[in-house]
């Protein structure tokens, strides 16, 4: 446990002599980005958040309510809560607008525009990005058609739209003093569009909240996301809709929850569980046969944490899967299988192959660890201090 804590303290000591002022895109729902913010604030116990809007429940706010949030003037525009994503041609504009004078170092944690807001000489701003903001970049055409933007008229003023915040992401980027990647993946994308190096820390997995089991397992398999295009349940749902002998366990919630409901209609081996607690979700990965992940992520923490369960992950072999999942040419020590292209017959070849492999609940667990909050503080001990450790 000491050796745990000791960056943890290390940073909190170090922390106590700053004003740190920590900038997070939007706080609605909890995810991989908002994990890292409470590793963060777990770090900086004194820090400020700033933030576009604060919707996130009261059951998901981890250390947030021990920290002075400041959100700006898009929490009180009409139908944010729900809606908060139609504001973003003025998030660029709502950013800027956050007053971070008195601080020290400034923190983005950023996967649209965050990273935009305003520092002033003798301050630091350090972003971890998540990822370059994938609207404006390399998933435009995906969000013209996931928002239903592809109307004549429409179309071109989204576009103009997505001209414009390009132009001011790519020209924010060199405002940033240092850029940290979560992902060697998304390292390649800021070197890519913004023409900057980043160093790697990859999100901290919270390894005591994911019990290990070394098995026996049920006879499940678990997919766990929002419910959203680009993640691709359709694709896990089409797949053992015409394979009635697996069971498939799909958690989660959003706009895509409908569709995929037709989808696994009168399927009896499918269920679509909707929203689960940490503690039942925890439970699910545990005891699950495999985890099937079929999103290109910029780096995807629930993989990892279904690693930390012993629970071996089927992925999509692109993004930040690559980093995190060890496929059979590591012999022993792999923990999953990849499927090479987003397709049905990819996926059930995956499943196949991975039915007639044994892979070790030990090398899944031994391979989450490596990502773990203690190499997390660690590295950002690095980061901070360039080289010193600190007070």
């Amino acid at each position: 446990m000491r050796e745990v804590q000791e960056p943890l303290v290390g940073l909190q000591a170090w922390g106590r002599q700053k004003r740190i002022a920590i900038v997070h895109d939007w706080l609605v729902l909890q995810g991989g980005a908002e994990k890292v913010l409470d590793a963060l604030l777990q770090a900086f116990p004194a820090a400020e958040v700033f933030t576009l809007v604060d919707f996130l429940p009261e059951g998901q706010r981890g250390r947030l309510p021990r920290h002075r949030v400041h959100t700006s003037f898009l929490q009180r525009m009409p139908l944010a809560r729900r809606h908060y994503r139609h504001y973003l041609p003025l998030m660029p504009y709502a950013i800027e607008q956050f007053d971070l004078r008195g601080f020290d170092l400034v923190i983005s944690s950023s996967h649209c525009v965050a990273k935009g807001v305003v520092t002033h000489p003798g301050q630091t701003h350090i972003c971890y990005c998540h990822t370059p903001m994938r609207y404006a970049w390399d998933m435009k055409e995906a969000y013209l058609e996931d928002a239903g933007f592809r109307v004549p008229g429409l179309e071109t003023y989204v576009r103009h739209t997505l001209q414009r915040l390009r132009q001011w992401d790519h020209f924010t980027a060199s405002q940033v003093d240092h850029f940290v990647a979560n992902s060697s993946n998304v390292a390649r994308r800021i070197a890519k569009y913004y023409r900057r190096e980043a160093e790697v820390i990859h999100p901290p997995v919270n390894l005591e909240a994911f019990p290990f089991n070394p098995g026996p397992r049920d006879d499940y398999y678990l997919a766990a996301s929002r419910l959203v295009p680009y993640k691709r349940l359709d694709l896990i749902i089409k797949v053992f809709r015409d394979m009635p002998e697996r069971r498939l366990k799909v958690v989660g919630d959003g706009p895509e929850h409908k569709r995929l409901a037709r989808l696994a209609e009168g399927c009896r081996n499918i269920e679509l569980l909707g929203y689960f607690p940490d503690a039942e979700l925890q439970h699910l990965m545990a005891n699950a046969r495999a985890y099937l992940f079929a999103a290109e992520e910029d780096f995807g923490i629930m993989p990892l944490e279904a690693q930390a369960c012993g629970t071996p992950v089927i992925a999509y072999g692109r993004g930040g899967a690559l980093e995190t999942v060890r496929d059979p040419s590591h012999g022993e020590d792999a923990t999953g299988r990849f499927f090479l292209e987003q397709s049905s017959d990819s996926l059930r070849e995956a499943l196949e192959h991975f039915e007639a492999s044994s892979l070790s609940a030990r090398a899944c667990r031994a391979n989450a660890e490596r990502f773990g909050p203690t190499a997390f503080w660690a590295s950002w001990c690095d980061v901070l201090l360039q080289g010193e450790a600190p007070a």
